[in-house]
């Protein structure tokens, strides 16, 4: 049995998704309202507009030409993707099939047969005794001649084929809704992978620099220990430091190299350079974030209204499980021409056929199995329930997690933004007072390793502040069209 809240989520679905669109289940609305903090609604310091992120087309959220030319790519050449839009069409047929067992089952037949009938049977010893005419016997064998149309209905007193047909036409919505997900992650995925590839860049940028600079100090480390300022170990420190970094470069080229083939793959071809602008990666700015209300994010979210639409055919699934219990009605009937002659087919009226009948027939002793059937689509209907308020609870702590995560970053890049800005002088400082025999050469190495690592800190909150906005894209539904 389900609980009152699992069965208020199923009440709500039930009133809900005809075939041309889909409500959001107030009931549930009010339970996501009431389970929501009104701070998780809104970004901070924005209000709810009626216009979100979500009802935003993708193009108007990423502006950048290279990325947006991704993404056209990866949409028509997607695997994933184009493996959803075959769901999405055998669904379709699953509707037509569904159809069809509703309406009656016409089709024209033609028969042609001969049969010899043993004498010492009741048929046999008939067609002995009994002429077709006065002088002329019954042939033997006989033949038979048969062309006519026949239907059959199983007429639907208990709603049966007609739920069947609305379940089915129901999870053809919920593959579309699948499918408008698969595109949002795939945006999403796409616009990460493209602002990782562009840190990745500018990281490399930032180490090559660093080489540079490094090779020139261990070239002015090699004149001192010359002149007897430095000794040996000073000379192993720096050179040990450039090896260090350059080995940091490798690295970021493979992990380039890899960004780029995964891009590739989103997109569905085989590796190419990915075209790209790293120099605008620092100015990139996150899009500011509006929310909306904890309704809206339930009308936009894909893949809430993908398990509404679920729940509500798993409902009906009951219902025509239910139905077989009661009895079923079914009507067969037929109209043509049958001879045993060709030429006598057509003879009318001693060669007309037609037939109607009905059966009414009530399950007895398979019930058992019936009520398996039934027990199982309870479940699944129970499962359905349970995979809605899963879906819209993930959905909102989702959207708190990445607006408070935003939030943090922006922080976050101020503080990492000054910690840079400090480093570069320590470092120019440092490199003067070794210049001038006033600072040890430890002090140097140390500055320009923690300089370093704080500009790949930065980067670092730089792309989590662009993933962040992506990810609240995501959660908030995206903008598939």
């Amino acid at each position: 049995m389900l609980n009152k809240r699992l069965y208020q989520y199923l009440s709500a679905a039930s009133l809900t998704l005809a075939v041309a669109g889909c409500a959001t289940p107030k009931l549930a609305e009010k339970a996501v309202n009431r389970s929501v903090p009104a701070s998780y609604s809104t970004a901070p310091g924005t209000t709810a507009p009626d216009a979100t992120v979500a009802q935003a087309r993708w193009k108007e959220f990423f502006t950048d030409p290279n990325l947006t030319a991704l993404i056209d790519t990866a949409l028509r050449n997607n695997q994933e993707l184009n493996i959803a839009l075959q769901e999405i069409q055998i669904s379709r047929n699953e509707v037509q099939i569904r159809k069809g067992e509703y309406l009656p089952f016409v089709g024209l037949g033609v028969k042609a047969e001969s049969e010899k009938a043993a004498r010492y049977t009741l048929r046999g010893a008939t067609e002995e005794a009994v002429n077709i005419k006065d002088d002329k016997r019954t042939p033997d064998p006989l033949q038979n001649y048969q062309l006519g149309a026949f239907a059959s209905w199983e007429v639907d007193i208990w709603h049966k084929l007609r739920n069947a047909r609305k379940s089915a036409a129901l999870r053809y919505l919920a593959t579309v809704e699948g499918r408008n997900f698969t595109v949002t992650n795939l945006i999403a995925e796409i616009a990460n992978s493209y602002y990782e590839l562009l840190a990745l860049d500018n990281q490399l940028l930032i180490v090559q620099q660093n080489i540079e600079i490094q090779t020139n100090a261990l070239r002015l480390v090699k004149l001192q220990k010359e002149s007897a300022r430095v000794t040996e170990l000073a000379v192993q420190r720096f050179e040990a430091q450039v090896h260090n970094t350059r080995s940091i470069q490798y690295n970021i080229q493979q992990r380039i190299i890899e960004t780029e083939n995964r891009l590739n793959f989103l997109a569905g071809r085989y590796p190419q350079p990915i075209v790209r602008n790293d120099a605008t990666f620092n100015d990139l700015v996150p899009a500011t974030i509006q929310a909306g209300i904890p309704a809206q994010l339930l009308q936009n979210r894909p893949d809430i209204r993908q398990a509404e639409q679920q729940l509500a055919a798993a409902k009906l699934d009951v219902q025509v499980a239910r139905a077989s219990f009661y009895p079923s009605l079914r009507i067969t009937g037929g109209v043509g021409f049958e001879a045993f002659k060709p030429g006598l087919v057509f003879t009318s009226p001693e060669s007309m056929l037609y037939s109607l009948a009905g059966d009414l027939v009530a399950p007895l002793v398979n019930r058992n199995a019936i009520k398996a059937v039934y027990g199982n689509a309870n479940a699944v209907q129970t499962q359905a329930a349970y995979q809605y308020e899963r879906t819209v609870l993930n959905a909102y702590v989702e959207v708190a997690n990445e607006l408070s995560n935003i939030s943090n970053l922006a922080k976050s890049y101020d503080e990492k933004a000054k910690e840079v800005q400090a480093l570069n002088q320590s470092t120019a400082i440092s490199n003067s007072l070794f210049s001038s025999a006033r600072a040890d050469y430890t002090e140097v190495l140390f500055t320009q390793r923690d300089a370093l690592e704080s500009k790949f800190d930065l980067i670092e909150t730089k792309t989590q502040q662009l993933n962040a906005m992506v990810n609240v894209y995501r959660a908030l539904g995206g903008g598939w069209n």
